[in-house]
């Protein structure tokens, strides 16, 4: 068993990148860590089989050297070339490198001369004046430094991507109203559907910019203006989340209509993918840039992006699949997946009502549910081990599922399956007997409590659950809430290969604090075989409309309507779980 799993490998590797250039090595070396931490980070094989195979090293950006660290890291948890890096160097330092006027070189000053290795340390510097009297400094930068210091105060690194969707919709709708732009669209991570998001890029064409960037310096959810020129501008906007106020820095640049297309593909990124894009422009003797694809014999004009991929002999690539995992080759060979939509759905089956700990009745889901056009509507639940949640007794289970059969007699256009949120307790067994098990249309079986097991007794549970013959599917796979909780320590790739077996499907759960199972594990679901099924975990009518966020995850998963359950129409969902577990 490995000592270390691939996000813990991948940190490493990426802090000693920035360990490196702190102590000013080569940039390309320190890059080289970078680009190994992405690739293990993305892989979607058992880093365990891939190493004992001995194909580490046919991963891109892993060679003999990276796979040597890789494999000493994953198999002893230690690696003495990390462990030397950090002596003399403290931890704190890193932080450090969160403020925007700090790069790798001022950091590397600040902790030599002055011995700044914190935060603290660097706010107390400044407000006693010390920074502006080093060499390379001076007062201006300082002010820069305190005013970094106080954003992070009330802001975080990151956001999740429906805190990030919600700010970018809301100034692209005022932006939208402005005369004179033409196109304008949301870039970067935002348009790529990222778990989480650092900023937000926005892009507009047009031909007469400085009015259109004095008015977005103007909107009145802007909290400060970084920088503001006639093509390019910068600011913090103000976004709200639970009555909590976060801060975002937001770009926007202003191009020709005839250069719309290139801008948009490049800054919508990822970086990986554009210099793949840059490569294949290059065997066609053309370059690529954010303002054309031109050669020594031509220069194409596109009207979309999928004309610059038709340029180059592509298929076009989706915003939510560029992340250089394979889209170039497979567009090249033209065998892109289709990819699921949100109109393809036709119902979910994780969902609370008051029952539980949900906030509306059982009607009042239905019909907020057949509003959005959907056919079907499962109610999931919580059972009785979760009291905390309000789970359900044997008894009002029954109760709960007679008041679901005169709602099905009564209520047309949309139907209601019985369902349950079951939990896997501790040793893998049930929340209820066979003989309540049996009363349901279907089983979620979910972990709530003991996330403090080893990978093994996790794993092993999780396991024993899916190969019940009543459970359904798993629910919320490692119990992760983004940007507050790690998930368990689970070995997932083990558990999908169980699921593959016993025909178990696995849940995309939508709501944007879990997204879990990540768009990642999806690709390797769907190289498994295991159908996904894309549940918002609804707890009100309106957390229905979560599902979005799923769906986002399932497209970043290259999962297509084939591969999604919830895409099949009542008839068919109905026939299918009447047979049992349905693949």
């Amino acid at each position: 068993m490995l000592q270390l799993d691939k996000n813990e490998i991948a940190a490493i590797l990426e802090e000693i990148g920035v360990l490196l250039e702190l102590k000013g090595e080569n940039r390309f070396r320190c890059l080289a860590y970078s680009k190994a931490a992405r690739a293990i980070s993305q892989l979607e094989e058992s880093l365990a089989d891939v190493i004992e195979e001995g194909h580490l090293r046919d991963i891109p950006n892993i060679g003999e050297v990276m796979a040597d660290k890789i494999t000493t890291l994953a198999t002893t948890g230690q690696l003495p070339f990390y462990d030397d890096l950090k002596k003399g160097m403290s931890a704190g330092v890193i932080n450090l490198l969160r403020i925007p006027a700090l790069g790798p070189k001022k950091v590397k000053t600040l902790y030599e001369e002055l011995g700044i290795d914190s935060l603290e340390k660097l706010k107390a510097a400044c407000e006693a004046g010390a920074i502006a009297d080093l060499k390379g400094f001076g007062k201006k930068t300082q002010d820069k430094i305190l005013e970094g210091l106080a954003f992070l105060d009330q802001q975080s690194d990151r956001v999740r991507i429906d805190q990030g969707m919600a700010v970018a919709d809301a100034v692209l709708a005022r932006l939208k109203a402005l005369p004179g732009v033409k196109r304008i669209e949301v870039c970067g991570s935002v348009r790529r559907r990222k778990e989480t998001v650092k900023d937000i890029d926005l892009l507009i064409s047009s031909d007469d910019p400085e009015p259109i960037m004095q008015a977005f310096v103007s909107l009145p959810m802007v909290n400060k203006v970084l920088g503001q020129g006639p093509t390019k501008s910068s600011v913090i906007v103000q976004g709200y989340d639970a009555h909590r106020r976060f801060f975002l820095q937001c770009d926007l640049r202003v191009v020709s209509d005839e250069q719309f297309p290139f801008a948009l593909n490049y800054f919508t990124g990822s970086k990986e993918h554009n210099v793949a894009m840059r490569q294949r422009a290059i065997q066609h003797d053309l370059k690529l840039n954010e303002y054309e694809l031109a050669g020594p014999s031509k220069t194409v004009k596109a009207r979309s992006e999928k004309d610059i991929y038709e340029a180059l002999g592509l298929q076009y690539v989706a915003p939510e699949m560029r992340e250089s995992t394979g889209e170039i080759a497979a567009a090249e060979a033209k065998t892109l997946p289709t990819l699921v939509t949100y109109e393809d759905l036709h119902g979910v089956f994780h969902n609370h009502t008051n029952w539980s700990d949900g906030g509306a009745t059982l009607e009042e889901m239905a019909l907020a549910a057949k509003a959005m056009g959907w056919q079907y509507l499962g109610i999931a639940d919580h059972s009785k081990s979760l009291t905390i949640a309000n789970g359900l007794t044997p008894e009002r289970v029954r109760a709960q599922q007679k008041e679901m059969d005169e709602l099905n007699a009564r209520l047309k256009g949309i139907h209601l399956f019985k369902g349950i949120e079951c939990d896997i307790l501790g040793d893998g067994s049930l929340d209820y007997d066979e003989d309540v098990l049996a009363t349901f249309d279907y089983v979620v079986a979910s972990v709530h409590s003991l996330f403090k097991q080893t990978e093994a007794e996790m794993t092993a549970r999780i396991i024993k659950a899916i190969r019940h013959p009543r459970v359904t599917m798993l629910g919320h796979a490692t119990g992760r809430l983004i940007l507050r909780r790690d998930g368990y320590k689970v070995n997932l790739d083990a558990v999908l290969k169980a699921a593959a077996e016993t025909g178990t499907m696995i849940e995309i759960n939508a709501n944007p604090h879990r997204l879990d199972l990540d768009w990642l594990h999806c690709k390797r679901a769907k190289s498994l075989g295991v159908k996904i099924v894309i549940n918002p975990d609804a707890h009100a009518p309106e957390e229905l409309g979560l599902t979005r966020y799923g769906i986002d995850v399932a497209r970043r998963g290259w999962l297509e309507k084939g591969d999604v359950f919830n895409t099949l129409p009542l008839v068919q969902v109905k026939r299918s779980l009447a047979a049992g577990k349905p693949f």
